[in-house]
């Protein structure tokens, strides 16, 4: 766990990975996301502030994957009477076609795209997110995501993903195991592998961004305009 290991391939990467456990891994992402990402404490920090009763709050959620997340934020701030647009993105046509299947939430939309085409078409939002996609791409890629995430977001970016660890691999290791069917354990070890501590991802990002630790064997990688920009 001392270096991180950029080589290792998750099953649901591959383009030839069971179309069957695929499915299931998507449906069993909610599960996760909501006991283990921490999302539910970001929100109260840092999103739920940003909104209103009023004016609609536009949100881009880049690799949405199965959407459970986009769906997940959008009914937080209805109960909260809060106004929240979502824009769900992610390249890969089988985690789109999963999204677009879930049924229809008021306020939230999925697209395959990646961000530099909503850049191409001049899109902006308020906030631009992104959960466990970070640990997925090479350093090059992590620089560019920021870059595009920072022109895309008129106020917050949050990039939510893993904390490297040998703890982390091993709780998740005995914790993973009900999860039958599916690439959850043997992705989610892998995804430990390739995920960065927080030192490297502090060394990716330019100025202007920080990195704070989250919710167990969790960073954000966080970029306030309003904070900075003034």
């Amino acid at each position: 766990m001392r270096r991180r290991d950029s080589d290792a391939v998750e099953i649901m990467d591959l383009p030839d990975c069971d179309p069957r456990g695929l499915d299931r891994t998507y449906r069993q992402f909610a599960i996760i996301n909501r006991t283990l990402s921490g999302w539910r404490r970001l929100y109260s920090r840092e999103l739920r502030p940003l909104l209103s009763e009023e004016s609609g709050t536009t949100l881009l959620d880049i690799g949405s994957g199965g959407g459970d997340l986009a769906v997940t934020l959008s009914r937080w701030a209805e109960h909260d009477r809060l106004k929240l647009h979502i824009t769900g993105i992610d390249p890969d046509g089988r985690a789109h076609a999963f999204a677009a299947a879930r049924p229809k939430v008021p306020d939230v939309e999925f697209r395959q795209a990646h961000s530099s085409d909503l850049l191409t078409e001049g899109r902006s939002y308020d906030v631009v997110i992104s959960n466990h996609v970070l640990h997925h791409l090479q350093p090059p890629q992590v620089q560019q995501l920021l870059l595009d995430s920072e022109a895309l977001a008129r106020r917050t970016v949050l990039h939510n993903d893993l904390r490297r660890s040998a703890l982390a691999y091993a709780l998740f290791s005995v914790a993973a195991l009900p999860f039958r069917g599916s690439f959850i354990r043997a992705d989610g070890l892998t995804s430990i592998r390739r995920s960065y501590i927080p030192a490297e991802l502090a060394a990716l990002a330019p100025p202007g961004w920080n990195v704070e630790t989250h919710a167990p064997f969790h960073q954000v990688l966080v970029r306030r305009k309003g904070s900075v920009d003034g």
